[in-house]
């Protein structure tokens, strides 16, 4: 198994490590950024960014994303892609090391680092409900940006109240005959703007106070069951695709054993990215804030990055 030493290990490379690693170099660290998927985290699923500072014409996740692997690139930050780290230990007594030591291994190679930034992410969380994982990847789905030209012409659903649930609501719209929006309760939770350009849009159909019961078909998605709290009765609808938009699970196992959780198994940190264990920081999604924005991942990972610095004068 090979080996590698380095001051900082950053964990990821969405918006949050990404925006680390620009910092990270700037403040002169010696770093590895590793990522186990494509570089740019979930915003590459992401239609269109409308709320990023400078960018005023529209662009999709995926050509804001490049832009950052870009500028990274520009300062010679490496990014190691497709690179999956397996588990994390603290060790004691390594020799060219000085206080906390981790060592983080992949399937072929070990990583020893003083300290660590997570910006691992998260995932989208499932409804759990009849029929659900049976349909997975045959009408169920989790992105209508990549999914959505595959039920062109056809009538879908999308669950959820939040800002990305009717932002790919909208999205739909381009492509597919109506639009179902099921939320379980009366009003949405996404802004005001996007709330203004659903309800104006005769291709959505709201439908409130309700949740899913069952996924219906066979080979594919036929039908949905949904059933109103209010009233207890259920229904049927007709679909070709459902998009689910009901919330996040952090990605946060490969430190669960290290550092502090909240209820919902996001990582706990201060206002300097700081977790509870001394040498470990998380930024972005996945750990605890009020928001999973774009432009907070990327600032928790320049705030993580700026503490690391004076971390390691203050260790020496």
């Amino acid at each position: 198994m090979k080996e590698q030493k380095t001051d900082l290990l950053i964990i990821g490379a969405g918006p949050g490590g990404l925006g680390a690693a620009l910092y990270a170099r700037r403040s002169g660290l010696d770093f590895i950024i590793v990522e186990k998927n494509m570089a740019g985290g979930q915003i590459i699923n992401t239609n269109l960014i409308e709320n990023y500072p400078g960018l005023m014409d529209n662009i999709s996740g995926f050509e804001l994303a490049q832009k950052f692997v870009e500028h990274c690139r520009k300062l010679d930050i490496e990014i190691q892609e497709y690179f999956p780290i397996n588990s994390i230990e603290q060790l004691e007594n390594q020799p060219d090391f000085s206080g906390n030591v981790f060592r983080s291994s992949g399937e072929d190679i070990s990583i020893y680092s003083r300290a660590i930034i997570i910006a691992t992410g998260a995932k989208p969380s499932r409804l759990k409900v009849r029929g659900e994982a049976e349909l997975m990847g045959k009408g169920v789905s989790f992105c209508a940006t990549c999914d959505g030209a595959l039920f062109r012409d056809k009538v879908v659903a999308v669950v959820g109240g939040g800002d990305t649930a009717v932002e790919e609501a909208l999205f739909l719209t381009n492509l597919v005959k109506k639009v179902y929006l099921i939320h379980r309760r009366d009003e949405l939770r996404a802004c005001n703007m996007l709330q203004c350009r659903a309800k104006e849009n005769e291709k959505i159909e709201f439908i409130w106070s309700s949740i899913v019961e069952e996924f219906m078909g066979n080979e594919k998605l036929e039908a949905v069951i949904i059933k109103n709290k209010n009233n207890g009765k259920s229904m049927k609808l007709d679909v070709s695709a459902v998009f689910e938009y009901v919330g996040w699970q952090p990605n946060s196992e490969l430190v669960k054993h290290l550092v502090d959780l909240d209820e919902k198994g996001f990582i706990a940190t201060d206002t300097t990215m700081k977790t509870s264990k001394e040498g470990i920081f998380a930024v972005g999604d996945v750990r605890t804030t009020p928001f999973r924005q774009v432009i907070t991942a990327v600032a928790d990972g320049a705030v993580a990055s700026m503490y690391i610095d004076k971390y390691f004068m203050e260790k020496g």
